[in-house]
């Protein structure tokens, strides 16, 4: 007997999702609750477990293909008996004999997988640098090997979505008249609608100051085993936001209100293995320094690597985005509804400045802040920016205020 596994649904109002990689083939033995399928929502990729054991007879979809909530996702079918043929049971004493099936494949999961998966993982985080291969990519990592195999269908053309396009492009993407048209993945779609949200809903206003990051840099370097440069900016903009607290806000429009947030929850922009996110560190108001370095730095970490929590990336208050780190002096970045302002940092580079009269080199960087011009006005947006470039050009007195 062929039993059909859907895919579930996903919670959270999900109602599709794309398949980022199968975990098995066809022709596998499966067990139930194994995971056979990495699916990418709006949210995160997670894994899908089935709720059928038995033998993989079809893979219903191809990787990078989106699907519905309730469509097929695989087929699994009995379990071959081992050898020959097996005696029909003689009243209820009589039981099968032997044990499972090797598939004639290879690779049958069973519960040695699961110390596996972690070393898989690892390997795929493996990046250069300072960006690391997300959790779910395939770069670097031969289809059909490893603990945990990927492998696309054997027949393409029997997939339930349908066979290749004409004239495809490599994954997910096809040829047409007026070039090659790549689908969105679920991510993207849900950033393009929250985008547009925030231009449509949102009047902004940019402004920004040339500040002397000197004194700071300075500080860094005389304790190399201190904090780091986020984390000052971070300890800044917490304090800042508590002598502005209009700026740590949400406007309820229905209600012609602006709720002011009780707590900080700092969101960071981070390009992650599914594109910019900005998850937030949650209740920074009430850390020092140290501590929002340790948090930033495991956030940070695991946001990269796709790991970061919904509430993580959901509960942001406020924005601060550190551009700098990708080669650019300024950015009037799209603030992340429904927060209602952004704080951006651009590279720091030597420039002539003038100081006590004389011209020096020091390290200057452009500050920038975004705010929405519902909850204040230019007065109160540029003394929270002046807030926080004092504190950058003169950090000690600040942090022996904090």
């Amino acid at each position: 007997m062929t039993r059909t596994f859907t895919l579930p649904d996903l919670g959270e109002g999900l109602t599709e999702a794309e398949i980022v990689a199968w975990l098995v083939a066809e022709g596998d033995v499966v067990v139930v609750d194994q995971a056979v399928a990495e699916v990418e929502t709006a949210k995160s990729v997670v894994e899908v477990p089935t709720p059928y054991a038995g033998v993989v007879e079809r893979l219903c979809a191809g990787e990078g293909e989106t699907l519905e909530v309730g469509l097929p996702l695989l087929e699994v079918g009995e379990q071959a008996e081992p050898s020959g043929d097996r005696a029909e049971p003689s009243g209820d004493q009589a039981k099968p004999s032997g044990g499972r099936a090797e598939p004639s494949g290879g690779g049958a999961a069973g519960s040695a997988a699961a110390p596996q998966d972690e070393t898989y993982r690892e390997e795929e985080r493996a990046g250069s640098g300072n960006v690391l291969v997300g959790y779910g990519t395939r770069d670097g990592v031969p289809e059909g090997t490893g603990p945990r195999r990927r492998r696309r269908p054997r027949d393409p053309g029997r997939l339930a979505r349908g066979a290749p396009r004409p004239g495809a492009a490599g994954p997910g993407g096809f040829r047409s008249d007026d070039g090659t048209r790549v689908p969105m993945t679920g991510f993207q779609k849900a950033a393009a609608t929250a985008m547009a949200r925030s231009r449509a809903e949102i009047p902004e206003a940019t402004i920004w100051v040339d500040v002397d990051f000197t004194p700071l840099t300075e500080l860094r370097a005389s304790r190399p085993d201190g904090p780091g440069l986020l984390a000052y900016l971070a300890r800044f903009t917490t304090a800042a936001l508590a002598g502005h607290p209009v700026l740590n806000a949400r406007v309820d429009a229905g209600r012609d209100e602006i709720v002011r947030l009780d707590r900080v929850h700092l969101g960071l922009a981070v390009q992650g293995a599914r594109g910019l996110v900005a998850p937030a560190v949650l209740g920074a108001e009430r850390m020092t320094t140290a501590h929002l370095d340790a948090a930033i730095r495991d956030l940070v970490a695991r946001a990269r690597e796709g790991r970061a929590t919904d509430e993580e990336l959901t509960a942001g208050t406020f924005t601060l985005n550190n551009y700098g780190g990708l080669g650019v002096d300024g950015s009037a970045p799209i603030i992340n509804h429904p927060q209602v302002a952004m704080l951006g940092v651009g590279r720091i580079i030597d420039r002539p400045w003038v100081v006590d009269g004389s011209v020096r080199p020091r390290k200057i960087a452009q500050v920038s802040f975004v705010f929405d011009h519902r909850v204040c006005d230019g007065v109160e947006a540029a003394a929270f920016l002046r807030a926080v470039t004092s504190a950058v050009e003169d950090p000690l007195s600040v942090i022996e205020r904090l």
